[in-house]
């Protein structure tokens, strides 16, 4: 008898199974082919705009994906950097052999965890609580909890011209019965589509004919715990080259004989990542696209041609590839597909990932319609810790929107469902302000400590920082400078108004052309870190605008802390619309807040539900 059972060894099983094993639990990890696990088969990056600070928050929360992202990038940027801290983020490119490899060690290194290659193809169910799992081979495991984190490979297809090919993804094994199985027990299963560009030989590319894009300098990291950090010019480069007219002529001239114009398409495919047919037809005034050219490995000649997926026939493919500058006469080592697969509705889910019908049964990563590495790995975590709370009779870890972009994310699943493939941006999240790449740990830490995922020694290496940063705040706030002081010669040498009065240095710091970094000479502190000097930085210059989004969360917290009992009679609430019966039945929002972010539930249905429960429940 396990603990917890999961199934799948990608981001998210990766996950779902390190926490529990962590702890002491006893898991197993059931996966087709372990040499695949924590492989990248589409795009070699981690992180990105939202997706990055959702990288950190695994790190804060105790996870595995910072750490192993740091030890193998070949490149590393922060992007946004002309921009304020709330849209920052991490991008690292990734070794897409080394970082497999070195996870798949952590795994094997990892106590209280056992392996198993297999396929499961049924769950045992008693009495609507998952028992365990059934191998192809007629073998049971039992366990107190199952994690399913089946990425697409639930009835997956190959999608390219007219053809279908029922395939993983690079052609490896896929779930011909489990998606079925979860039908017969009463979820809804949708199809989804995703897809991924050509590959390329690199040394038949002409690089004179693009845009070099280097990686910095910065003392860059994913986890807190990291203290490697690779010169720029240690790098490997990336590239930068544009569609062209011919291009789109020639999408154009052979819109029927793609996957997704021929008719043979179910799946919903991702809106923020299209395939390049789908730009070209809905954004037909633009003259031109932006391709990255990426490395794929040290250990490989091949480069990833981020932004041009396509599921257009490989002859097609080979005219497509060859009109973009620089790959006119380019080697193809591998061809772009479209990729279909089963996933089932994550309005099913409760906020904890644990499925509504059937108890002790967890999803997490693109089995919930989600799309990405990071949003994968995030939610494999939430399960795999919620599975720890679930053995040991704790209360669930449920993340709230603005504490991190995991909240909104899995807030988003089971409130608002998706009917494509879900990708995390900034702009879902209305605290984002408050969820800083710099400061997840402060969000979160306490959490993965609470937990037993964070050891003693880094939560006090955590509460030391901190206090750091608060002691230097207050330090600022009380020194000052005057007129006389040498801050004048050098803010009037520099063009910024100089002082007419006494004023704090934090009043200094807080206008737009200055910062602690500027005026570090004339501080008179040398002793903190890099990251303690960008946290004392942040917190004075966005102090007022921080303070006004802590007043929007104090705000909406009275709703967010009214909690609905989960199988409340909603037939019994008079003067509650048809419409906002059948969202609340389907959906059972646990407070009244997510239940005002469920659509078609409008503001009198919120006030008719307060005054119920206020008489049903009392305060």
């Amino acid at each position: 008898m396990y603990d917890v059972i999961v199934v799948g060894a990608g981001h998210a099983g990766i996950e779902a199974c390190l926490a529990p094993a962590r702890t002491g639990l006893k898991t197993l990890m059931v996966t087709s082919h372990f040499e695949n696990a924590g492989q990248m088969p589409c795009n070699t990056a981690i992180g990105g705009p939202a997706k990055g600070i959702i990288v950190r928050e695994v790190d804060a929360l105790g996870g595995q994906m910072a750490k192993s992202a740091d030890q193998c990038y070949t490149q590393i940027k922060m992007l946004n950097t002309a921009k304020g801290p709330g849209v920052q983020a991490l991008r690292a490119q990734e070794d897409k052999k080394k970082y497999p490899r070195y996870m798949q060690q952590v795994l094997k290194n990892q106590e209280n965890l056992d392996i198993v290659e297999n396929m499961v193809e049924n769950l045992l169910v008693e009495d609507n609580i998952c028992k365990g799992i059934v191998l192809e081979n007629g073998e049971r495991y039992l366990a107190k909890t199952v994690i399913l984190t089946t990425g697409t490979y639930l009835k997956s297809e190959i999608l390219v011209g007219d053809t279908k090919t029922p395939s993983g993804p690079d052609n490896e094994r896929y779930s011909k019965f489990l998606s079925d199985k979860l039908k017969n027990l009463g979820f809804r299963i949708q199809r989804l589509k995703t897809g991924t560009p050509p590959r390329i030989q690199a040394d038949s590319i002409d690089y004179s004919k693009t845009s070099l894009q280097p990686g910095s300098d910065d003392h860059l990291s994913f986890s807190y715990h990291t203290h490697r950090y690779v010169p720029s010019a240690e790098q490997d480069p990336c590239f930068l080259t544009y569609t062209t007219e011919e291009t789109h002529k020639i999408i154009r001239d052979n819109l029927s004989k793609s996957s997704m114009y021929s008719g043979i398409v179910k799946g919903v495919g991702p809106r923020y990542c299209p395939s390049i047919e789908d730009k070209v037809v809905k954004f037909a005034d633009k003259e031109r696209h932006q391709i990255f050219l990426e490395p794929e490995s040290r250990e490989t000649d091949s480069i990833y041609v981020q932004g041009f997926s396509t599921s257009m026939p490989h002859d097609i493919q080979e005219h497509m590839v060859r009109t973009l500058p620089g790959l006119e006469n380019c080697v193809i080592l591998k061809y772009a597909y479209a990729i279909e697969y089963d996933a089932i509705d994550p309005l099913q889910l409760h906020p904890s990932l644990e499925t509504k019908l059937i108890k002790n049964l967890f999803t997490a990563g693109q089995i919930n319609g989600t799309s990405g590495y990071e949003e994968a790995a995030g939610q494999g975590l939430i399960a795999g810790i919620n599975a720890i709370a679930k053995v040991k009779g704790e209360e669930p870890l449920i993340l709230k929107r603005n504490e991190s972009y995991l909240g909104v994310l899995i807030d988003d699943l089971v409130t608002k469902g998706t009917k494509e493939p879900y990708r995390m941006l900034t702009s879902r999240a209305e605290y984002r302000l408050l969820l800083r790449h710099d400061n997840a740990d402060e969000r979160l830490i306490g959490y993965g400590y609470k937990y037993g995922l964070v050891s003693q020694e880094d939560y006090q290496f955590y509460l030391n920082k901190m206090k750091h940063i608060k002691d230097e705040i207050d330090r600022l706030n009380m020194l000052r400078f005057t007129p006389k002081s040498d801050i004048n010669d050098y803010l009037n040498k520099i063009g910024s108004s100089v002082l007419k009065e006494g004023t704090s240095a934090s009043k200094l710091i807080e206008r737009p052309e200055l910062s602690y970094q500027i005026l570090k000479d004339y501080l008179g502190n040398n002793e903190l870190t890099e990251e303690e000097v960008t946290r004392v930085n942040i917190a004075i210059k966005y102090k007022g605008y921080i303070d006004k989004t802590l007043r929007q969360v104090e705000k909406s917290k009275q709703m967010e802390e009214k909690k609905i009992p989960l199988y409340i009679d909603y037939d019994d609430i008079t003067n509650l619309s048809i419409e906002a019966k059948e969202k609340l039945k389907k959906i059972r929002p646990l407070t009244v807040g997510q239940a005002t972010r469920i659509s078609g539930v409008n503001p009198a249905d919120i006030s008719v539900l307060l005054i119920y429960l206020k008489s049903a429940y009392g305060d």
